[in-house]
């Protein structure tokens, strides 16, 4: 169901008003249920048992049109260390290495270094003046820069792993050439990997091999690397860019933002429920027979989440197709819920309280330079392809 601008799909929310879950055909071809509404979402989220992302072993995942098949071996290669596609205790043993990074004392720590990377990028445009585009010069390249340095990744090496991630989450390309992209971007991580095997730098990487290289295979760590590097650049690159243009679009709350220091933590919660960058998140596996909004869900069906329908839902707040930043009202699905709720989450809340705001600052009468919005329409992450806009007299 395609969007229509910042809005979810019209159907979406006929669904939420009506029976609030139903069977659909998905773009990959499967049968699944489509769950809607907020307080049903986040019951399948908090309950990892009944609703699995993990592949269960005594049931084969539907074939995808187009995917090759794939051996056991391959299938549990391509999943190792990927967080998404795994459930407690596995998810638990992976995901207590990492969390020590993503604290909020570490985010303290990381928060001067992220300051200096967005007034870098910030002198960059002044200096080139307007038009810029504000994907290309601002939005896509702080985020990246910030994991890159976080996990250890050469940061020259991004070009081609912002087109390889680009294949891959783009859902209206071929399927066998979204495969070959991520073939790709394994076999560049297996290389990163083997290198911080032999000498550990000082970023994330190098952290997992020296405190836990004994207990994680290179196939986890690629996955782990693979997962972090893609999510930590394409989510909040693409709330900095659509949020700017949700912002332009509503000056008044625009001006809350750059003027009143007290408005920016509110107003990133609002732009995360409003905007719902992440249309579902993982397929989960139904464990056993169970029910939810009153429709009967047999072990073994599987279901899909609409985390923007939910995210608007008025259960959730009121009047929800309004933006307000003021009431930055928390329990959005946005992140996720449960025990996968996003590693990152407090990464990218910092990255967005300082862009925002320091952009606004910088260029206080920042405007779109182009009636023409091209919005990712086919993409596991929604946002811009671009944004041009101009400041000043221009």
């Amino acid at each position: 169901m395609q969007r229509a601008g910042f809005d979810p799909a019209p159907e979406l929310r006929a669904i939420r008003e009506g029976e609030g879950v139903r069977k659909v055909r998905t773009p990959f071809g499967l049968e699944a249920w489509l769950v809607t509404r907020w307080p049903d979402v986040r019951e399948v989220l908090g309950d990892a048992t009944t609703f699995s992302n993990a592949w269960q072993p005594h049931r084969r995942m539907p074939g995808l049109p187009g995917m090759p098949e794939r051996s056991p071996e391959e299938l549990a290669r391509m999943r190792a260390g990927n967080l998404l596609a795994f459930d407690p205790p596995e998810h638990t043993r992976l995901r207590r290495m990492l969390t020590p990074e993503f604290t909020g004392r570490r985010m303290q720590r990381l928060e001067p270094r992220v300051r200096q990377i967005v007034d870098q990028h910030l002198d960059a445009m002044a200096q080139a003046g307007p038009p810029a585009d504000l994907v290309a010069d601002f939005a896509l390249p702080v985020p990246s820069l910030v994991i890159c340095e976080l996990l250890g990744v050469p940061y020259e090496d991004r070009a081609e792993f912002q087109r390889r991630s680009a294949k891959l989450l783009d859902l209206s390309r071929p399927t066998d050439e979204r495969l070959r992209a991520g073939e790709e971007q394994r076999e560049y991580m297996t290389s990163l990997v083997a290198r911080e095997r032999a000498h550990p730098g000082d970023g994330l990487l190098g952290m997992l091999v020296r405190e836990h290289g004994a207990d994680l295979t290179t196939d986890e760590l690629v996955g782990i690397a693979n997962l972090l590097l893609i999510a930590g650049h394409e989510t909040t690159s693409n709330m900095l860019g659509l949020g700017t243009l949700a912002l332009m679009d509503h000056p008044d709350q625009l001006a809350l933002v750059r003027d009143d220091p007290e408005a920016i933590g509110p107003a990133v919660e609002e732009l995360l429920r409003w905007l719902s960058i992440v249309h579902s998140g993982t397929f989960k596996s139904v464990t056993r027979p169970t029910e939810i909004a009153g429709h009967a869900i047999a072990e073994g069906d599987l279901v899909m989440l609409s985390i923007p329908a939910a995210n608007r839902d008025p259960a959730l707040v009121e009047d929800p197709e309004r933006l307000d930043v003021r009431r930055g009202a928390l329990g959005h699905v946005a992140f996720g819920h449960g025990v996968h709720h996003c590693l990152g989450a407090p990464l990218a809340r910092m990255e967005m309280r300082i862009a925002f705001p320091a952009l606004l600052q910088r260029f206080p009468d920042l405007r779109p330079a182009s009636e023409d919005r091209r919005f990712r329409s086919f993409n596991v992450v929604y946002g811009m392809e671009s944004l041009p806009v101009a400041w000043g007299g221009a």
